[in-house]
């Protein structure tokens, strides 16, 4: 269990180490390849090793170390057969391994590998070579990448791709409008987003009881009022600085690389573990088991804990954020996750709202003791809250295992499935409020509070509000969960899954077609950059372009593209490349996915989804570009204002 957070938390704070540097020892490879017929082809490998070292070739006694081989990026090239050495291997006493008998290679060797490839040949076989070398005192696994060129191969077209346009100007757009200011105003919605969290976190049982306690230690140990309200008041505010703090590395990573936040948030494997980790997290809250940090960092905080002096203070508050962890970790891990896609800022604006929230209580009863008698005594409320919260877990995970399915085209979840399960989720919820499932500490004949049979009328409410989604009927929405399940085009009864907005019979998916496209008729192009796994892109099209002048104004005015940023669909193999960004960084172009979020930050600055741009049939820039537009009015106008532009500059 511990295991699995750690590597959460691992991958969420961006702290993982990429080592690049030589292979231990320094061992010259080299690499050759010839072509035996029109699919066949023959690597050679040959290895140059320093005195005193070797390679370990074919070893049965030795468990996990395998003889050197060859691993290719390129999906549709296969080894076939295993590796043919040029020379027998030499037996040695390998004190590594306990003295046993290892087979080896030492100075220079070479192997021959034979490989297939399907279809269309490219313009090179990149991949890597791993292998196991060591001496009498030493061992390392080694990595050699490789890139062998084919002389008749596909090469990548870089221009072909249409990456960079030389044509865009973001600072001189034909007409100025659609300029945004929302910014500032959307980080404080996440700011109170993560408050809320924050609140919610407090009404738990490892936070809520904390807050009595706490202030009365403060009452008794300070010299006098005013030294007590001071170290209440110091309290909540490092409680406060300890989640702002977590931030920091995201700031970090960001200004390294500004799209990592979207890979992180639809990368399928991160978004599958962070299925994996709700449930647990979920299991832990219906009381089956507890999480907790280890007991060696809990008691470390505590012990430097004191009311003493400022740092004293500190650890104090870090000890509240640690053992609460149980409670707070599931809240905290759905607002870190959930405000990723968004970029850095949304996130520290949403943790520095939870901070307040958990963190304002306590410097509030400190400033105003005689409040804590109006507080509810702690009690059973308190695990039902827990339990509840189990539920809404349980649901958020299934959208992350949603965002995996999406991204990977895999069908598992489709709409209906994934309503399905939500349905299910409900109802049990409000089986659980009425009383009639028990969950651990659960006790029969157990008083079924009002407030409680209030909230199960909600989620009982809330089950029947679901149940036209898993029909066929063309009129059922769900608006008030526009972005959640998938779109209505993933469906059990979609007969395509290649669009997923209400324009399905005119968007185009792919640049290059739909500018021809523009030239040809005559007509702007409006491109939307958007996401297999974004709530906001989900809600822009079944809420702002679903509308019927919105809908109509788009076919009649303009050609769409949407470009899924997160499409983890490879491109023929003539269009993927190395590319150099404006920052002079390299990347690899394998994906389509890969593709549109460099062409997004390439041309436009942008990283986020969704985002919206209006070009003349030239690709010159109409107006300014937009992002998440949620007014209906808005948004038509910053459409009917590019085609002004552009039947302006027609005219002329």
């Amino acid at each position: 269990m511990l295991k699995l957070l750690k590597t959460l938390f691992l991958f969420i704070g961006l702290l993982s180490i990429v080592t690049i540097g030589k292979a231990h020892p320094n061992i010259q490879w080299s690499f050759d390849i010839k072509k035996l017929d029109s699919s066949l082809y023959e690597i050679t490998v040959t290895g140059k090793l320093p005195p005193a070292w070797h390679v370990y070739g074919l070893n049965s006694a030795l468990d996990g170390i395998t003889p050197p081989q060859l691993n290719f990026e390129y999906e549709k090239v296969s080894v076939s057969g295993t590796p043919s050495f040029d020379s027998a291997p030499q037996n040695i006493t390998d004190p590594i391994f306990d003295q046993k008998k290892a087979a080896v290679y030492t100075g220079s060797f070479s192997f021959r590998q034979k490989i297939k490839i399907e279809g269309t040949e490219p313009g090179s076989i990149k991949g890597k070579l791993v292998a196991y070398a060591g001496n009498a005192t030493e061992f390392y696994p080694v990595e050699q990448a490789f890139d062998i060129p084919l002389q008749n191969g596909a090469q990548a077209q870089v221009g072909n791709s249409k990456i960079k346009l030389s044509s865009i100007d973001l600072d001189k757009p034909l007409a100025d409008c659609g300029k945004q200011e929302s910014k500032h105003q959307s980080l404080w919605a996440v700011f109170l987003l993560g408050f809320a969290g924050g609140l919610i976190a407090l009404l738990t049982p490892c936070v809520f009881p904390m807050i009595p306690a706490t202030v009365s230690f403060f009452t008794k140990r300070s010299s006098n009022r005013r030294a007590a309200i001071r170290n209440g008041v110091l309290y909540g505010f490092f409680i406060f600085l300890i989640y702002i703090l977590l931030s920091i590395p995201f700031h970090i990573a960001g200004n390294v690389n500004p799209e990592i936040f979207n890979t992180i948030s639809t990368n399928a494997y991160l978004n599958i573990l962070f299925f994996v980790v709700f449930i647990i997290f979920a299991l832990s809250f219906f009381g089956f088991f507890e999480i907790t940090l280890p007991g060696s960092m809990t008691n470390m905080a505590d012990g430097k804990s004191s009311v003493a002096n400022l740092g004293g203070i500190f650890f104090m508050s870090l000890t509240l954020a640690l053992v609460s962890f149980s409670c707070t970790g599931p809240i905290l891990g759905s607002l870190l996750v959930g405000s990723l896609s968004g970029g850095v800022w949304p996130l520290t604006f949403g943790l520095a709202g939870f901070g307040v929230a958990l963190g304002l209580p306590f410097g509030l009863f400190a400033v105003f003791p005689d409040w804590l008698k109006s507080l509810p005594k702690s009690g059973g409320w308190l695990d039902t809250v827990k339990k509840v919260l189990a539920f809404l877990e349980v649901a958020l995970a299934f959208k992350f295992l949603s965002n995996a399915d999406l991204v990977m085209h895999w069908g598992i979840l489709k709409r209906e499935v994934f309503i399905g399960i939500w349905i299910l989720t409900s109802l049990g919820l409000t089986a659980y409020l009425f009383g009639l499932i028990r969950l651990p500490h659960d006790y029969k004949g157990q008083k079924i509070s009002t407030g409680r049979k209030v909230l199960g009328l909600v989620s009982l409410l809330f089950t029947l509000y679901l149940i036209p989604g898993v029909t066929q009927s063309k009129n059922t929405n769900l608006n008030m969960l526009s972005g959640f399940p998938p779109p209505r085009s993933y469906s059990v009864y979609a007969k395509s899954e290649e669009k997923t907005n209400t324009l399905e019979a005119d968007v185009i998916n792919d640049y290059e077609r739909a500018m021809k496209l523009s030239d040809s008729l005559h007509k702007p192009l409006l491109i939307d950059f958007t996401g297999w796994a974004c709530v906001n892109c989900r809600k822009m099209e079944e809420n702002v372009w679903n509308q019927p002048e919105v809908n109509s104004y788009i076919k009649e005015n303009y050609i769409l593209v949407s470009l899924y940023v997160d499409d983890r669909k490879k491109l023929p193999i003539g269009e993927r490349n190395t590319y150099t960004t404006k920052d002079n960084n390299k990347k690899e172009i394998i994906t389509h996915g890969d593709k549109w979020s460099t062409f997004e930050a390439e041309n436009f600055s942008q990283v986020s989804q969704p985002f919206y741009v209006i070009l003349d049939n030239q690709g010159k820039l109409l107006n300014y570009p937009v992002g998440y537009t949620p007014d209906i009015k808005e948004y038509l106008d910053w459409l009917k204002c590019a085609k002004e532009a552009f039947d302006k500059v027609a005219k002329n």
